[in-house]
């Protein structure tokens, strides 16, 4: 596959994914340029050489661009989708966005001119820390990044895609919308919702006992840390991908109520039974992260 070669990126939004992307792509780049409404994450990221340049004008920001990359919230991507940016690419141009749900996205890329190779994306990968001054270059690296083809995806974009993917040093995976909007409800929504619940539950126990606050560690920690999430970005998630959610919050509460009522009638056997497999799953994916036979 030819390497990913571009004369001018832009980069829509200048956070930290946004920021890890201009400096992953230096060196397969002519000019990288970033398009963001912040004063101040503009002029960091041309003070860092983040990007070459930076404005708040998204029309002169991706006229002259080879690929554009919307690194912004879901809801957002949309918007500019729907409303400004079809009107404002060359013919030819690759746009790839990298919103964490992918169904609402790709449909409206569907109605984008012919012409415009647009590819919906998803790079499994992140930091607890956001902004465009915690870019790392090496963020993408070996991370899964998940290309979903939309009604503007060619034969020819598809390899442009993959190209750009690779360029980052992330590995791709292709599958459609509704696959991976039913995959990361299981594995980054889900477990969104359940630690806000965790968290609101101990909180509302914290009210009359400190203690739980004093003797929480580890387990807790662990278990609560995705509660921190940033509220915007996670109601943007949710109200795109409801159904997928909804559905494997039922099947949640058909486990819970299982382990209730075998906790109320003291059934320690069928508990463990039921238990088990869930052990011997996380242990088999942490042996497969591991590269372990």
């Amino acid at each position: 596959m030819t390497p990913f070669r571009a004369r001018q990126v832009t980069i829509v939004g200048l956070g930290l994914m946004g920021g890890s992307m201009a400096l992953a792509l230096r060196g397969c780049v002519e000019t990288l340029v970033g398009v963001d409404p912040n004063p101040l994450t503009r002029a960091y990221a041309v003070e860092h050489d983040i990007v070459d340049s930076a404005t708040d004008d998204l029309r002169a920001g991706v006229a002259d661009a080879d690929a554009v990359i919307l690194a912004a919230p879901v809801r957002t991507i949309i918007n500019v989708i729907q409303n400004r940016i079809g009107s404002y690419l060359r013919s030819n141009t690759l746009l790839i966005d990298i919103g964490s749900t992918k169904a609402d996205i790709c449909n409206v890329m569907g109605a984008l001119p012919i012409g415009v190779q647009a590819v919906g994306g998803h790079p499994m990968t992140g930091k607890e820390v956001s902004g465009v001054e915690a870019s790392d270059a090496t963020l993408y690296h070996n991370r899964p990044f998940v290309l979903c083809p939309t009604r503007r995806t060619t034969p020819a974009t598809r390899l442009r895609a993959l190209a750009f993917v690779e360029a980052l040093g992330a590995v791709p995976i292709e599958m459609d919308a509704a696959r991976h909007d039913r995959v990361v409800a299981a594995i980054s929504h889900l477990p969104y919702i359940l630690s806000a619940a965790l968290v609101a539950t101990v909180a509302s126990e914290g009210k009359d006992d400190d203690a739980v606050w004093r003797l929480a560690a580890g387990g807790f920690r662990d278990m609560s840390r995705l509660a921190a999430q940033d509220l915007g970005m996670m109601g943007d998630i949710l109200g795109t991908n409801t159904q997928a959610v909804a559905t494997l919050l039922a099947l949640f509460r058909m486990q819970l109520a299982m382990i209730e009522a075998m906790l109320i009638g003291h059934d320690d056997e069928k508990l463990a039974d039921l238990l088990r497999p869930a052990r011997e799953a996380r242990l088999d994916w942490v042996k497969r992260l591991e590269g372990k036979p």
